[in-house]
């Protein structure tokens, strides 16, 4: 018989959400191991941009991003410093929904959440690199794929530079 849990919400991620965090990268994207000082960091640089798919106190996925420029993206389990000041374009740095959860309007509500921030912050543009067949995804929230790029070469073969415009 499946489990079942309370419905999952999106709500701010925090620094006690880690390990679950690492948890959840591990199940949803072992390819592309991170070191837990990434996540860290992303949510310490941006935590208005780091937000939790949690059931009660179970996180059932999350979303890291954060103000970047329009251009190329952070090399894959990379620290960044800081943030470029000013920015010009939001980064979807990863999205990652257990299995149990996809197919249920998680990912499209957390874009659009994310969409609607980045334009009252009158950025430009949102990005993200599409990994392991996640393109038609983000095709079908808006993004469209760049042509490739040496810098995705961390990412993977099919790995893609996606980008969407955004009308402030």
């Amino acid at each position: 018989m499946p489990v079942s849990y309370p419905v999952p919400n999106w709500r701010a991620l925090r620094a006690e959400d880690l390990p679950a965090l690492s948890r959840v990268a591990e199940i949803v994207h072992p390819g592309f191991p991170e070191d837990d000082a990434v996540f860290a960091e992303r949510l310490a640089l941006a935590p208005d941009w780091c937000l939790a798919l949690a059931s009660e106190n179970l996180l059932m996925g999350y979303v890291l991003s954060h103000p970047w420029h329009d251009g190329a993206p952070p090399r894959l389990n990379s620290l960044i410093g800081a943030l470029p000041s000013p920015p010009s374009a939001a980064y979807i740095h990863d999205l990652a929904l257990l299995p149990e959860t996809r197919g249920g309007g998680h990912g499209q509500t957390i874009v659009n959440r994310l969409i609607s921030q980045a334009k009252s912050r009158g950025l430009a543009a949102m990005a993200l690199v599409a990994v392991s067949g996640s393109v038609p995804f983000w095709e079908r929230q808006g993004f469209r794929a760049l042509p490739p790029d040496p810098i995705l070469a961390s990412y993977g073969p099919d790995a893609r530079l996606m980008r969407l415009a955004l009308a402030c």
